[in-house]
Formats: C-alpha cells, structure tokens, sequence
C-alpha cells in the first residue's frame, strides 16, 4: 500500500481540497437542466447507463495507459473499486430513484430526503472503521451546523414535515433511501482508501468501466434488449454528452483529485453541497429548474455549509496529522 505524503502541500488544489470537492459535489447538480429534456422517455437506468458509457469511452485510453497501477490494489483494493462502480456508481441511484418514485406515490417526499441525510454519518462511522481517522472534538459541532444547515435547504416551506413523514412513513420508503445513502457513504470512504494505491485518473476510469456492464444488466433486467431502443440523436447530442463532461467527467475528477488530499471525514460534509446546489437549481424558471419558490430560511442553510466547509478546510491545512496505529494511511486532522 503506497502512504500519503504528509508534508504539507503548495498545490492549489491540495491546500483547497475540501472546497474543490464541495465544487465537484456542486457540479454534479448541474445535470438538472439536461435531464429533465430525457426523463419524458427515457427512465433513470437508461439515463445513467448512456452517460456511463460515454464517460468510459473517453477514459478507456487512460486505464490502458495507466494499467501497470492495477497491479498495486490488491485484493481489499479491488474490492473498494468494486463496490465504488456498482454500490455507488450504479446501484444506489437506482435505490434512491425507487424511493423516490414511491414516496412520490404517498406524498412522503420528506421521508426520502430527511433519511438520506444519514449519509454523512455513515461515512463518518465507516472511515473511523476502515481508515482509522479519528477527529477533533471542535468537529462534531461542525458537522451538526452543516447538516442542520441543509436541514434548513431542503424543509425551508415546512420545516416539521419530516417528523410527519417518518411517523407516517412507508418501511419500504425509508429502507431504499438508507440503502442509497449507505452506497453512496462507503464510496467516499472506499474511493479515499483506492487513492492510497493509484491515481484519481485511474480511479476514476475503474469507477465508470466497471460499473457499465452492471448498468447495463439493470436495463436488461428491467426492458430486455427494447431498453436500448429509446434512444434518439438529440439525446445524445446535446443532452446525454452534457452529462457525461460535465457532472460525470469533469466532476469526478476533480473529486477524486481533491478527495486524494481530503479526509474521507471531511469530503462527506463537503460532499453536501449537491443536495444544497440541486434545491437552488429547482428554484431556476423552466427548463433549467422547476421555478420553486426560494425561502430566507434556503439562504441561510447555504450560507451555514458553506461556512463549515470553508472552517474544514482552513483546520485541514492548520492541524497537524493525527496518525492513528494500525490505520491503513496517516489520517490528517
């Protein structure tokens, strides 16, 4: 297993690494305006496999370019990768989808998003777990702000609709959305602990290449082979390339070039600027948004995350490392 250098870095990149994967987490918002043109015929599966396939194909050169790297995973590095490009990469947008999808038939929305802020936790847990990081106390009042602060985002027209929706709540609402959550918790966690071995450019080829064909298993599985069939030239031209450069390539790795000098710890708090960014996107007129009403109460959440995420970054390139025995990488503070 390669270790981090811990030194101090110049890079811009390094020493803003928190906020860059805040950046990443914000661009991947930035598909809304594209696919709200392809969810009128195409479903989610069919969506994402177009634009995984895509992004594949632009990186495929670079993972045969960069292949002597595969050699340095090993078995529990393989494994990372591999539940990054199915759990997180394919299958928990599926999840979430279909909690979506049934909340939306109940009009438990609420339930959806209030358990999905779980993720953070889960990353959290998962990375003392996995990594071995452990951090400060000043922290965890931190990570309380930035989540109460979404809270703020997402609830602003009614902020006890949550507690209506998870005591009147589905089962089967709830377990999809924990799932979701869980995926997409380890693959920050998992993706930081693949850096240690090779670079974000490999990780990120390896994320979309190995999750294609379990993709299209899924549409398979749901259409048979008529799932392809869907497809026009317009989709693809501008809608389904859009996606596939901007919140798929360019997005991911700028990710995992931040996320190489992030704690894993940290990225996850960062990592909440997408539901953050996603809900202003809705407040935007047609076709780009859903011209949803845009309260204080959304402002000043923003404004609370964006001040924790600047806070953790700042204490990242202030704090000494804390290097924890028996860890896989020294984990900074």
């Amino acid at each position: 297993m390669r270790r981090e250098n811990t030194a101090p870095s110049r890079l811009g990149v390094d020493r803003y690494s928190v906020i860059l994967v805040a950046v990443a987490a914000t661009m991947w918002a930035s598909d809304a305006y594209f696919r709200n043109q392809l969810v009128k015929h195409l479903s989610s599966p069919e969506i994402v496999v177009a634009e995984d396939g895509l992004v594949m194909l632009f990186l495929l050169p670079v993972l045969w370019r960069n292949r002597h790297e595969l050699s340095f995973l090993g078995a529990r590095g393989w494994t990372a990768v591999a539940i990054i490009a199915a759990g997180a990469q394919a299958l928990a947008t599926i999840l979430f989808t279909a909690s979506f999808s049934i909340a939306a038939q109940h009009q438990l929305f609420a339930e959806t998003f209030v358990l999905q802020q779980t993720q953070p936790l889960i990353a959290i847990v998962l990375a003392w777990i996995v990594l071995g990081e452990r951090r400060r106390r000043w922290f965890w009042p931190a990570a309380v702000v930035a989540i109460a602060g979404v809270y703020m985002v997402l609830f602003a027209s009614d902020p006890l609709s949550p507690v209506s929706a998870l005591r009147n709540g589905r089962l089967e609402v709830g377990l999809l959305a924990l799932g979701a959550a869980a995926l997409w918790g380890s693959g920050t966690v998992l993706g930081r602990f693949a850096l240690g071995s090779i670079s974000f450019w490999s990780m990120t080829a390896l994320r979309f290449t190995l999750a294609f064909p379990v993709l299209v298993g899924v549409v398979l599985v749901q259409n048979g082979f008529g799932g392809f069939s869907h497809y026009t030239v317009n989709d693809f031209v501008p809608n389904l390339l859009a996606i596939a450069i901007v919140p798929g390539l360019l997005a991911l790795l700028l990710y995992y070039r931040a996320l190489s000098k992030t704690p894993a710890s940290l990225a996850t708090i960062a990592e909440m600027a997408y539901p953050v960014a996603a809900t202003l996107i809705a407040s935007a007129p047609p076709p780009w948004g859903f011209n949803q009403p845009l309260y204080g109460l959304q402002i000043v959440g923003t404004v609370l995350l964006m001040g924790v995420i600047v806070v953790l970054n700042w204490s990242k390139e202030t704090a000494s490392p804390v290097v924890v025995s028996g860890a896989l990488t020294p984990v900074e503070g």
